[in-house]
């Protein structure tokens, strides 16, 4: 269904006021910014701001929409015979290959994050989408085995193939934090990940294998 008028006036009023929002933050500090600050800016009212970003920090996490399912819609999409560790290994890896902007492999992701470490609500908002991406992978998990409700694997699971997630992510901000170059990064990531493979027990490796239609 095509696009109305409306809906593509919004959307880009949305953009907007996430992009001179953006500017700002990264220019000055997320906490030295103000709503009032960011409306005036973008020359729209405070009440406008808030009718499209209820948080300050939704102005700053706005581009990490679609992350808290990122992990769940690698294990759906997963192919016949491959588990849901695998998965979501092939996925990274082909993000990682690519120099992909999904895994902070960009010029100026460091600005990012050094906003991110500066405030404590962003840290906490980060931590917060952390615990969303394992509760939704657990759940994702405990439906495509069908395991019991209260049955303990698919979260044990969902926490061993999160810290992959994580511990990758972590690791690449920390080295584009000291100034490297997207591309270096990305090939020692790649190292990376075979050895977070390796420390995962077959077990892990072997959980949530797709059977053949």
């Amino acid at each position: 269904m095509a696009e109305g008028l409306r809906e593509r006036k919004k959307r880009q009023t949305r953009q907007y006021i996430s992009d001179v929002a953006t500017g700002l933050f990264l220019a000055r500090g997320f906490d030295a910014v103000t709503i009032a600050e960011i409306a005036d800016a973008a020359e729209v009212s405070v009440n406008t701001v808030y009718n499209y970003f209820p948080a300050k920090e939704d102005l700053f996490f706005d581009r990490s929409k679609g992350l808290v399912d990122r992990l769940s819609r690698f294990v759906r999409g997963r192919t016949a015979g491959e588990s849901a560790a695998s998965a979501v290994l092939r996925e990274l890896r082909e993000e990682v290959e690519a120099v992909s902007p999904r895994v902070g492999l960009i010029e100026g992701y460091d600005q990012f994050m050094r906003v991110v470490h500066g405030a404590p609500t962003l840290k906490a908002r980060l931590w917060y989408m952390q615990q969303e991406i394992h509760l939704n992978l657990e759940e994702t998990l405990r439906e495509e085995t069908g395991a019991a409700a209260g049955d303990p694997l698919p979260g044990l699971m969902a926490g061993q193939i999160s810290w992959v997630h994580q511990s990758l992510m972590g690791w690449i901000a920390h080295e584009m934090l000291d100034g490297r170059k997207p591309a270096e990064v990305s090939r020692e990531a790649l190292v990376l990940l075979d050895e977070m493979e390796e420390l995962l027990g077959e077990k892990v490796l072997n959980y949530a294998v797709r059977t053949a239609d």
